[in-house]
């Protein structure tokens, strides 16, 4: 099938500075995307690049396989059929909720229009406010309605960047569930830009983690939480604790544990990768290990250890496991877990 987006080898410079780097990847027809990465990455820019406000420099951007911006086309904001969510809802203050929603379809009758309002404020779970004004809604509910007024035209896909960041953490967990609930009923493929780890794995299909305007790994969510391919990818995407690789015989193991035979002898300097829930404690007075320190987390608690030889590791225990700071213990790797290997080369 076609993909509802292509970026191929794009580049968007502003002076001297190289935001979006020669980046290619696709969305697929019914697919949601999750683009993470730190401020200043070049994950805003690719996306206002996509929906036509910026002007590649170099490279193609095809939408539903037809180009929009490839150095010859360059359509306007407004002929590429994409929908546009941003942090500040952008709603017109004069408008009520009904007339924001109609104002992308105006080229529609005023029955067609009429019947399209109604259906995406049923979509969105906002039909009992399209008499209101936008100062009489809350964020969650300004956020539905930019949704339906950017889904009203039926867009080829939608481009939301950082739509939640202005919500409180318990609105903004439950708006993002029922935004993409939204979208996947109305098999609508999305882009999404965030600089939240956890929103980025919750929301997408795969996951474009990107640093200095490339993307480092683009994969299933579960993939670049538990298999980054180098050492920004494993830190940025979750708390991570990295432990040199010691030859063991024919193989190889870290300070917890042995690494799996499949890895072998690695080269000095290897490091592997722990997260927190793969590294497991009991107190022993006579342990070799400490805990360093202690942080409560409501559903569980955070510890630092201090291992035999100085490194730190961190260590997430459901929240009945209370242990002060000072206590001797044993650690090793949970049942079941196994350290990642980080490629050599980064």
């Amino acid at each position: 099938m076609t993909a509802a987006l292509t970026v191929d080898g794009v580049t968007k410079r502003f002076g001297s500075v190289t935001a979006v780097d020669d980046l290619s990847l696709e969305v697929g027809p019914d697919e949601r995307l999750g683009l993470v990465g730190p401020s200043g990455c070049g994950k805003s820019t690719l996306l206002r690049v996509v929906a036509g406000l910026l002007t590649a420099d170099a490279g193609r951007i095809l939408l539903g396989g037809l180009p929009v911006d490839d150095g010859e086309t360059h359509l306007p904001p407004e002929r590429r059929a994409t929908g546009l969510v941003f942090q500040e809802h952008a709603l017109f203050p004069h408008l009520t909720v009904a007339r924001n929603v109609a104002f992308g379809l105006r080229r529609l009758g005023r029955h067609e229009t009429s019947s399209r309002v109604g259906e995406v404020l049923d979509l969105v779970g906002m039909s009992g406010h399209r008499d209101r004004y936008p100062h009489e809604l809350s964020g969650g509910e300004r956020q539905r309605v930019a949704l339906a007024r950017a889904l009203a035209p039926r867009p080829r896909l939608m481009l939301l960047d950082e739509p939640f960041a202005s919500l409180d953490p318990n609105l903004r967990a439950q708006i993002r569930d029922d935004v993409v609930a939204i979208l996947r009923q109305a098999a609508t493929p999305a882009v999404f830009v965030t600089h939240d780890q956890d929103e980025a794995l919750g929301i997408g299909d795969r996951v474009a983690v990107m640093q200095a305007g490339r993307i480092e790994q683009l994969a299933t969510p579960w993939d670049v939480y538990h298999q980054p391919v180098n050492r920004f990818v494993a830190g940025f995407m979750g708390e991570a604790s990295f432990l040199p690789v010691q030859r063991d015989g024919e193989g190889s193991r870290i300070e917890l544990g042995p690494l799996p035979a499949r890895e072998g002898a690695l080269p000095a300097g290897t490091v592997a990768m722990v997260r927190p829930d793969d590294v497991d404690f009991v107190l022993d007075p006579s342990g070799d290990s400490e805990i360093a320190a202690v942080e409560f987390r409501g559903s569980v608690w955070s510890y630092t250890v201090r291992l035999a030889s100085g490194a730190l590791v961190r260590s997430s225990r459901e929240h009945l496991v209370r242990v002060d700071v000072g206590a001797r213990v044993r650690v090793g790797l949970a049942p079941g877990h196994q350290p990642v290997v980080i490629p050599h080369d980064h």
